[in-house]
């Protein structure tokens, strides 16, 4: 039997997986095929190959992580801020604030902003105001 994939990161996300995974098929008597890396673990050579190939998989991996991790630092180091806008101004939530300090209830606050109950909360927890 063989087990036949088409590309060998999509079989695992570590080297250590798929050395265990790989293992675990041998002693089972299941070889291991890649199409696109032209890995065949029947051979030894395709052993070598395998072990190679995993480990490069894994380098790229950490590297577009570590690019991805530069990109955001240098994002936020310039101002910028991940995610969306909010959907209420600085001033809608001060006048917010003064609605919570007058009494009104979060529930008609979060109608009126049309947002929900639990954006009023986490911007006024209840045991700070109200």
């Amino acid at each position: 039997d063989t087990l036949v994939v088409w590309k060998l990161d999509r079989l695992g996300r570590s080297m250590r997986h798929l050395v265990t995974l790989i293992e675990e098929l041998r002693q089972r008597g299941v070889n291991f095929r890649s199409l696109t890396d032209s890995i065949d673990t029947s051979t030894p050579m395709g052993r070598f190959f395998f072990h190679v190939m995993g480990a490069l998989a894994e380098m790229e991996r950490e590297l577009i992580v570590e690019r991805t991790r530069a990109g955001l630092a240098a994002a936020r180091a310039k101002g910028r801020v991940g995610g969306r806008r909010s959907k209420l101004t600085t001033e809608q939530w001060a006048q917010i604030g003064r609605l919570l300090e007058a009494g009104e209830s979060r529930q008609r606050i979060a109608l009126i902003f049309d947002v929900g109950v639990s954006t009023i909360y986490r911007k006024f927890p209840a045991n700070k105001s109200n």
